[in-house]
């Protein structure tokens, strides 16, 4: 059953640097902090309506949160503690920045609950890292990750693309080093340029040039092929559907359905090996029943595709295929598979 979360956003708690993109407030939406009280009735009236509560996390994103006081940190904690366990939800979920994981606050936060810790990496270059204000450095990632493991956490990893200084190949080794630190899971997010951040006057100076949609799909399918192949779920694309941060955007990748996009790009990439094998004309694909919609692409851009370069394809469901599974078919003979 699908993995849910019951999200609590605290925007710029606990941060003590001002990265390049940072914006909290306009991704999540959240103009200030939850208090404990909101959050525990918050996850009463949730866990009352829940079908499934093993399924589902509380979870508190946004800004750095054990870098937040101490006693903050552990009244929201204590606020939705109550909340996990038998009956309860499954546990609780947090994202904080890789320097801020030290041994004491991960035995508070084994004592209340907490199941998975997320480390907003963003990036495994150091270049990349200094030139985005992160404040920490690829070591500093490494080493949280481990001691996320030795006191027992799920670890989840996030990344950003397109950042300034990023380039494919800085990204592809940053999800190498992120496999070699075998996460539980993975965040991949597109860098999105928002008025007010040090991203925008770069990108109004002309000095900053972030990939843009179709620059990115591509790179984010290649990237979900790596994570992929060892067998690494990406937990998230993109930043969750918001008409403010579609609006307010200055440049950058977003887009409301980005994970579709690229899973589409996959297919048509497996796709085109397979037709690469025969000449233009009329055939005819199978693919999995379950990602048929992916397979033709948002408004069926990857038949149009395939149309350009002489492949008149139609495309048939197959209960029996796996996800990504592409065959030609010529006839009642199955001639290729990817």
């Amino acid at each position: 059953m699908k993995h849910s979360n019951i999200a609590f956003f605290i925007p710029h708690k606990g941060c003590p640097h001002r990265c390049s993109f940072c914006d909290q407030r306009t991704i999540s939406g959240t103009q200030q902090a939850p208090t404990p009280k909101e959050v525990a009735d918050t996850c009463r009236q949730a866990l009352s309506e829940c079908r499934s509560p093993e399924n589902t996390e509380i979870a508190f994103f946004g800004g750095s949160f054990t870098a937040i006081p101490t006693q903050e940190m552990v009244e929201y904690l204590e606020a939705a503690a109550p909340f996990v366990g038998k009956g309860g939800f499954a546990g609780i979920r947090v994202s904080t920045r890789p320097d801020a994981v030290e041994a004491p606050v991960l035995k508070i936060l084994r004592q209340y609950g907490v199941t998975s810790v997320e480390l907003g990496a963003q990036s495994m270059d150091d270049t990349v890292l200094a030139l985005n204000k992160r404040g920490h450095t690829a070591e500093d990632v490494r080493r949280g990750a481990e001691r996320v493991r030795q006191y027992g956490f799920s670890l989840g990893l996030q990344m950003m693309t397109g950042l300034v200084g990023d380039s494919k190949e800085s990204a592809y080794r940053t999800a190498r080093e992120f496999i070699r630190l075998s996460p539980n899971g993975v965040r991949i997010y597109p860098t999105v340029v928002l008025p007010g951040t040090e991203l925008a006057a770069l990108v109004q100076k002309g000095a900053y040039h972030p990939p843009g949609l179709e620059e990115t799909v591509s790179l984010c399918a290649g990237l979900l092929n790596l994570f992929d192949g060892v067998g690494i779920p990406v937990i998230r694309l993109g930043l969750h559907a918001s008409q403010e941060v579609g609006e307010r955007m200055i440049a950058g990748a977003y887009h409301p359905a980005l994970r579709e996009l690229c899973e589409a790009r996959r297919y048509l990439e497996r796709m085109e090996r397979l037709l690469a094998e025969v000449p233009p004309g009329e055939y005819r694909l199978c693919v999995s029943a379950r990602c048929l919609s992916q397979a033709l692409g948002q408004k069926k851009e990857n038949i149009a595709r395939l149309k350009e370069r002489g492949y008149e394809i139609s495309v048939a469901p197959d209960e029996r295929m796996k996800p990504l599974e592409v065959r030609l078919v010529q006839g009642k003979e199955v001639t290729g598979c990817f």
